[in-house]
């Protein structure tokens, strides 16, 4: 029989001893487990980074993996320590909502409230349940003990409204970035399976005052330093840049960084690097335009030159990008 695998996923970081006393504690309950360290530097307190990164992991281990999530603003508090039963595998974790990204996938789920002390190392301190809650349940639990001796089952358990794009008038889509990665990719709530058509239709995205017309189907393709679109491997389209920091080219650094991202996404053919189209919202037609423009050539309709259509187009989506709100991601298409 394999031995039995527990994770762990906190915003400890490695500088200090806490990571490995909850090693430690696990493997002094039962010595054959196997440890595994998803990641410890979920920048500290941030529960909805920290509900993102196990969503992304938890899939790709055996069944009965005992997962150990410990992101927690609250500990010490009444607050209640959870234990997750839902695809196949364990989750246990401060009752937050670090859970949320996980409960939304998996329908069939079963929550307990860990009340039964003699799985818990005493005394328990106020400011470490990790090595005297979490982890002593974890060493447990792996070691055999029934899911049913920690505690009753719950249902008023904390569940995070999970952030997904909304669509907020005819063409306009909102939603969030949901994590800037160690390459300073930001990763949007935009998932390819929603957006598809990018991989194959014109669009723009704007980020701050970036416009990114491109989109690269791997890192490889973008040209180094210009910031393009990518489909990331949890199926989000990010903004990223070839041997680059996206987050440092757009000037968002930490996990409070302010950026507006708005991605137009039209079936209409471009002149340039902009579009052959004005949104119908500002009373005006869209020039029945073919092919693309070069040099001064003008086409006209209704007085309007393309120099024109590209200026209106242009203060429209800047008017559009300065009414998103924190951190979030408006997509525009028809």
């Amino acid at each position: 029989m394999a031995a039995p695998t527990v994770t762990l996923t906190t915003d400890f970081g490695l500088s200090d001893h806490f990571v490995g006393v909850m090693k430690g504690v696990i493997l002094g309950i039962d010595p054959g487990v196997r440890i595994v360290d998803i990641t410890h530097e979920v920048p500290p307190f941030e529960i909805t980074e920290g509900a993102f990164v196990i969503a992304q992991a938890y899939r790709y281990f055996p069944r009965r993996t005992v997962h150990v999530i410990v992101v927690d603003p609250g500990v010490g508090s009444s607050r209640r320590p959870i234990l997750a039963e839902m695809g196949g595998q364990y989750f246990i974790a401060p009752d937050n909502g670090v859970l949320s990204m996980v409960f939304a996938r998996e329908e069939k789920r079963r929550v307990r409230h860990i009340t039964n002390e003699r799985f818990f190392l005493r005394p328990v301190s106020s400011t470490f349940h990790g090595r005297d809650v979490f982890a002593p349940a974890a060493g447990h639990l792996a070691s055999g003990i029934s899911v049913a001796r920690f505690g009753k089952r719950i249902e008023d358990y904390v569940k995070l409204p999970v952030a997904k794009p909304m669509r907020t008038s005819k063409r306009i889509w909102t939603g969030t970035i949901l994590k800037i990665d160690r390459f300073g990719n930001l990763i949007t709530n935009l998932h390819i399976d929603d957006f598809p058509e990018v991989k194959t239709r014109p669009f723009e995205l704007n980020a701050g005052l970036e416009l990114i017309s491109r989109f690269a189907s791997t890192f490889s393709e973008g040209v180094p330093g210009e910031l393009c679109v990518i489909v990331g491997s949890s199926g989000y389209l990010e903004v990223a840049v070839n041997q680059g920091s996206a987050a440092k080219q757009l000037g968002c650094i930490g996990i409070a960084c302010r950026i507006d991202v708005a991605l137009v996404r039209r079936p209409n053919r471009f002149f340039g690097n902009l579009r052959c189209s004005v949104d119908r919202t500002l009373g005006i037609e869209e020039p029945d335009l073919s092919g693309t423009c070069s040099g001064n050539v003008e086409r006209r309709r209704g007085g309007m030159t393309q120099s024109d259509i590209v200026d209106i187009v242009e203060r429209h989506l800047h008017r559009n990008i300065h009414a998103i709100q924190q951190k979030t991601v408006h997509v525009i298409h028809r």
